[in-house]
């Protein structure tokens, strides 16, 4: 279950990182932060999908999603 929730907070912080990379390349300046978030993104899923005991798949990654969330919400 830990590397769901990896894999979750992972991709969570990756689509954060989108708009931070859009806005730092419109405006000129370096995409520190927006590099940051991607490099910890990539980390996280790197992460779960080898502490995983099976593989994830695209059409899992729903049921993870609502895995987590029913987990810490419940």
């Amino acid at each position: 279950m830990q590397a769901d929730l990896f894999l979750v907070i992972g991709c969570f912080v990756g689509v954060l990182a989108v708009p931070a990379l859009l806005s730092a390349f419109s405006s000129g300046e370096p995409p520190r932060a927006a590099a940051i978030m991607v490099l910890i993104s990539g980390g996280l899923v790197a992460l779960a999908v080898t502490q995983s005991p099976q593989s994830y798949t695209i059409d899992q990654l729903p049921d993870v999603f609502a895995r987590v969330v029913n987990r810490y919400i419940n």
